[in-house]
């Protein structure tokens, strides 16, 4: 099989392409109990530009095949899946995405919805579960509360609004450019406001905010929290703008607010009935017609440094893929 491959702590051009064994159909993490898919389409996510430096928290031996998140159709499966040989899968597969063929566990491989294609099926489970576990479990987003999304037009902005949107809140995205303003409008933003401008004034004048999710960190972070209603919470969900904030916590006290953190990753890693509770959740909003991945850009497997490189230099909208040509 083709795959890319990190041999070199380089950056997105240290990926190179090479001829490897199909994988088995066992994933090491969990023996005896995978699923081996042929690859359609792989997402690209933030954590793999990292992965490239050596940066990220997981760092597997040299050389390895990153990628986390694939969608296409299952080659064999274990008895315990959920799915079996035929199927349109959307998987995580932790490593090993970026490649003609790859194996998921059975507790991370979930039926692909007739409504979605496999770029949407590739988009699916790093944001979407992410956003659903921020939202949902560690944020204790209600219907009819107001949602604010940094990062709104990136993968996942733009599955939060979709999500948040799904279970009934109102959204405020916030972008950086006009043409990112229109990729949160068509997410479902409510209002959008520019990170370059007064938006914190905006925000605050229209009401304020119950949860502020926050993918980008960095020197918003303080602004975030003063768009807080009382009891309001604001969820980190990652780092992508580079620094990360410190909080004076007697902000927290001045309006009863919470700074909650939602690491979907390690959380739902050991709690294979927590993954499947998030991906029901997920079906129904796909089902109801709330959630519909917007892919901003596909590039063939071979071109795999530049989709990294899109995202490095932070000029993506919705999410990136990788398509295999299948």
């Amino acid at each position: 099989m083709r795959a890319l491959q990190i041999s070199e702590l380089t950056g997105p051009r240290g990926l190179t392409l090479t001829e490897l064994p199909d994988p088995g159909p066992e994933h090491p993490m969990t023996p005896g109990q995978g699923v081996l898919i042929d690859v359609h389409a792989a997402g690209v996510a933030f954590p793999d530009v990292l992965q490239t430096r050596g940066e990220y928290q997981f760092k597997p031996p040299l050389p390895f095949v990153p990628g986390a998140e694939v969608a296409g159709v299952v080659r064999e499966a274990s008895s315990d899946a959920p799915v079996a040989p035929g199927d349109r899968v959307a998987a995580c597969t932790y490593l090993g995405g970026f490649s003609d063929v790859a194996v998921a566990p059975a507790h991370m491989t979930f039926p692909l919805d007739d409504a979605l294609d496999f770029e949407q099926g590739a988009s699916l489970i790093f944001n979407y579960h992410t956003v659903i576990f921020a939202l949902t479990i560690r944020g204790r987003l209600r219907e009819g509360e107001r949602v604010l999304v940094h990062g709104a037009a990136g993968g996942v902005g733009s599955a939060a609004l979709q999500v948040a949107k799904g279970l009934g809140a109102e959204t405020v995205a916030v972008v950086s450019s006009d043409e990112k303003a229109a990729v949160a409008e068509q997410a479902g933003a409510d209002l959008v406001v520019r990170s370059d401008g007064d938006w914190k004034d905006a925000v605050v004048e229209s009401g304020g905010v119950d949860v502020v999710l926050d993918p980008v960190g960095g020197d918003r972070f303080t602004d975030s929290l003063r768009c807080l209603r009382e009891a309001g919470r604001a969820v980190v969900v990652g780092f992508t703008g580079g620094s990360i904030p410190e909080v004076k916590v007697n902000r927290l006290l001045l309006k009863n607010t919470e700074v909650v953190g939602a690491g979907w990753g390690a959380w739902v890693m050991p709690k294979p009935h927590a993954t499947a509770e998030i991906g029901a959740k997920l079906d129904e909003l796909v089902a109801s017609g709330a959630v519909r991945p917007i892919v901003g850009a596909s590039f063939p497997l071979e071109q795999g440094p530049d989709a990294l490189e899109l995202i490095d230099s932070r000029g993506a909208t919705g999410k990136i893929v990788l398509t295999t040509g299948r």
